[in-house]
């Protein structure tokens, strides 16, 4: 009940959206269009489910953009080198993970603001990832890679089915975990949470990592869905994240915030876009 009335706006909003496109354009009500906003949207909700930890706590991460373009490129450089697919993916998990290791260090021992920290690692990461690229395309050649973000399991693309355990394990994680807790009682007040003994290092330290994996893991998403990897991949994708998770609800303040809410952020942003496509909208 008292989720209904804190998103009757977005769920009106939604519900307006739909109807209006769906008699603008018959074809976006099709379960083909609706099967392709939810690959559209799975991107964008796979880093989103890890913004909207960020915010609960009072942080933001810029990086998540680079952190995809590096991720795809470690994994397509290891790929055209023969390495076995699983390890081509474990290691551009791995990067991820590492960048969010970096901002998590920093924020967590220093009084610089995350605004700062996130936006330069997110230009030393795109820089990098021109350099080793020489700002060109690298084709990818294996079939595993190309299925693990182009397949679909029945009439259920991939990307969809990586987007449902995602935001089942963040609900999970915010809702039903001492570590989901931490998080609101940090971002709702620091001070106050230092008091009641919250590791608040740790806590900030473990969300960038989420944040960094779930980035990582969304470029190499991308990066098989192109069948090539771009160095210009995830461009913006932190501001359709941070929108998402905002319209969903989410106090950029820090304190508030649920995934449900970000996932009504999201497919108000896919429903707009798609519904833009299928008018042939500028």
């Amino acid at each position: 009940g008292i989720w209904l009335i804190n998103h009757a706006g977005q769920l009106a909003f939604l519900l307006i959206l739909v109807t209006v496109m769906s008699v603008a354009s018959p074809q976006f009500r099709t379960a083909n269009n609706i099967i392709n906003v939810c690959r559209q949207v799975s991107i964008n909700m796979i880093i989103a489910c890890a913004m909207t930890m960020v915010l609960i706590i009072g942080g933001i991460d810029l990086s998540v953009g680079s952190i995809m373009a590096m991720a795809g490129m470690i994994a397509a450089f290891l790929s055209l080198k023969g390495i076995p697919f699983a390890v081509c993916i474990t290691a551009g998990l791995a990067a991820g993970a590492a960048a969010g290791f970096v901002n998590g260090m920093i924020l967590a021992n220093t009084k610089l603001p995350p605004f700062i920290v996130t936006y330069a690692v997110q230009s030393i990461l795109r820089g990098m990832v021109y350099v080793i690229t020489g700002a060109g395309t690298i084709r990818l050649t294996s079939d595993t890679f190309l299925k693990f973000g182009g397949a679909s399991l029945g009439i259920i693309p991939l990307p969809v089915i990586y987007m449902v355990i995602i935001i089942v394990i963040s609900t999970l994680i915010l809702g039903r975990s001492k570590f989901g807790r931490h998080m609101f009682a940090i971002g709702g007040n620091s001070k106050a949470a230092q008091y009641a003994g919250i590791n608040i290092k740790k806590v900030t330290l473990l969300i960038y990592i989420i944040s960094g994996i779930c980035a990582a893991l969304a470029g190499l998403v991308l990066t098989s869905r192109n069948s090539s990897m771009q160095p210009a991949v995830g461009n913006g994708a932190e501001m359709d994240a941070i929108a998402a998770v905002v319209l969903g609800g989410t106090s950029m303040a820090g304190g508030r915030g649920s995934v449900s809410g970000t996932i009504l952020g999201a497919f108000i942003i896919g429903f707009i876009n798609n519904g833009l496509n299928m008018l042939q909208m500028d």
